[in-house]
């Protein structure tokens, strides 16, 4: 998988972008991954509620076809990219996610901070009280059978950390995940963070973490590099 690192990237430019890469690649071309920094957006996903927009503002708000519902990118945050041939790499949408998400936890692991999924609302959280602990979370996702529902997420004392919203195309996938390392917060407010009223959205400095964001950035590319391979390797 070649990485490329394109710095400060207009969003609407690089989500034209990994639609053409999508469309126009083969069963040979190599993967790739996408590591930026975008200027203060609001994005909705495909079934993206106006409610979930409270006050925006002069940010804009673009409209994409991933999943999910409304987030914010902004400066000092790690946007990742895979463009993966999952056909090919042998493994389905389900544990692409969790593989996204395991790269997320290793790379706050790497900086001391431990990351928490939430049963029912992919992405990454951690512990207000302790960013640290170890302990696991009653929220936690645990095996269901297959006539139980999936349980509402609960976010007491939680923070989210990392986003996720995917599309996938023939196969491909496109969009991506995005890591807060130092950012201005304070447009979640304007917004219900993924569709969820009062989910509190923090970053690493916010947890008491001095990051710098190419090496957050790095870290993360190298991970996901690692765990997005093929099938079997995760």
């Amino acid at each position: 998988m070649q990485t490329r690192f394109l710095g400060q990237a207009d969003y609407e430019t690089t989500l034209h972008a990994m639609q053409q890469f999508t469309a126009q690649r083969t069963p040979q071309t190599p993967d790739e991954l996408w590591m930026c920094e975008h200027a203060a957006t609001f994005t909705q996903g495909i079934a993206g509620l106006p409610s979930h927009l409270l006050h925006t503002g002069d940010i804009p708000v673009v409209q994409t076809n991933r999943g999910g519902q409304v987030t914010y990118h902004g400066p000092g945050q790690v946007v990742a990219y895979p463009l993966i041939d999952l056909q090919r790499a042998g493994y389905f949408v389900k544990e692409y996610v969790f593989r996204i998400e395991e790269a997320v936890i290793r790379t706050l692991a790497s900086l001391g901070v431990t990351g928490h999924r939430v049963a029912g609302a992919p992405g990454i959280y951690v512990r207000l009280d302790d960013p640290f602990s170890h302990a696991m979370l009653a929220q936690r996702p645990v095996q269901r059978d297959g006539t139980s529902p999936a349980p509402e997420p609960v976010f007491d004392g939680l923070g989210k950390i990392a986003a996720l919203g995917i599309k996938i195309t023939r196969h491909c996938s496109y969009h991506g995940v995005a890591l807060n390392v130092k950012m201005d917060l304070e447009p979640y407010h304007r917004i219900n963070p993924c569709g969820y009223a009062g989910l509190q959205t923090v970053d690493l400095s916010t947890i008491g973490v001095n990051a710098d964001w190419e090496d957050v950035a790095k870290t993360l590319a190298r991970e996901l590099s690692s765990r997005l391979a093929t099938a079997g390797s995760a």
